[in-house]
């Protein structure tokens, strides 16, 4: 049985009071049936971490270096950095890190071994763009993110690991994929893991990301292999994100 997870990814949004305040918030919700993750952007982790010690609440950063050594990295933030504050886990290959910072499958691959070797449960973002889709290029698109990954970390490397597929068309646009799009790439990521190790594939969760919202979560969630979300916007709003949780369990 695989227990849901629900991660909110608050991007660049916010200031320190508003998040503390929100964090807060989930905190009160206290909701058990599912895990829940907070990914604030790197300069109020430290303020965060203290806001949900004591909860069941996880710690996870936005993104991480490619680098696993100490260096003259300027303006860069290692995955030993982010554990020092307390995350346990990390993004890695988010849409956005993608197209707009030029982190390519071979990059992406090499920041996921550097979540894993600081400690971390790397949660790996794939998925489609509206015109790839469009030329049935889906499957073969995360296939390709998946690979890099397997080829670099091996198939051991995904007992510790997330895999969130966000379609790219549909994050933060009010697009959804309707749950049968949905289910049937998740099917896929899992049966392409399970051609490398069934049991590994049985466990691994796969996250929904792409306007994930109170209204539709619950239909999301109740498809086989989607295990929880990977949420934008509707995370910053304490009482949506809440009822998102709710529905993951």
């Amino acid at each position: 049985m695989r227990t849901p997870l629900v991660a909110g990814n608050w991007k660049m949004h916010g200031d320190q009071a508003r998040l503390v305040d929100l964090s807060r918030e989930i905190v009160t919700a206290n909701v058990s049936t599912a895990d829940v993750l907070v990914c604030p952007p790197f300069v109020y982790l430290a303020a965060i971490s203290e806001a949900i010690q004591g909860s069941s609440i996880h710690l996870g950063a936005q993104d991480v270096a490619d680098q696993q050594q100490d260096g003259a990295f300027t303006g860069e933030v290692s995955a030993a950095m982010v554990a020092d504050l307390g995350c346990d886990f990390a993004l890695v290959g988010h849409s956005e890190r993608r197209a707009l910072y030029g982190d390519t499958n071979q990059r992406v691959a090499t920041k996921f071994l550097a979540a894993q070797a600081a400690g971390l449960c790397p949660v790996l973002c794939v998925g489609e763009t509206l015109e790839q889709r469009q030329q049935g290029a889906t499957d073969s698109v995360v296939g390709e993110q998946l690979d890099a990954v397997l080829a670099a970390a091996g198939i051991a490397a995904f007992a510790n690991a997330v895999v969130a597929y966000e379609p790219v068309w549909a994050i933060g646009t009010g697009q959804t994929a309707t749950p049968e799009q949905a289910q049937e790439v998740h099917a896929n990521i899992r049966a392409r893991i399970a051609e490398q190790d069934a049991t590994i594939a049985a466990q691994l969760r796969i996250l929904y990301g792409g306007s994930v919202k109170g209204a539709n979560a619950r239909d999301l969630f109740s498809r086989q292999d989607i295990d929880g979300g990977l949420v934008g916007g509707a995370s910053l709003k304490a009482d949506e994100f809440i009822q998102i949780c709710e529905a993951a369990g």
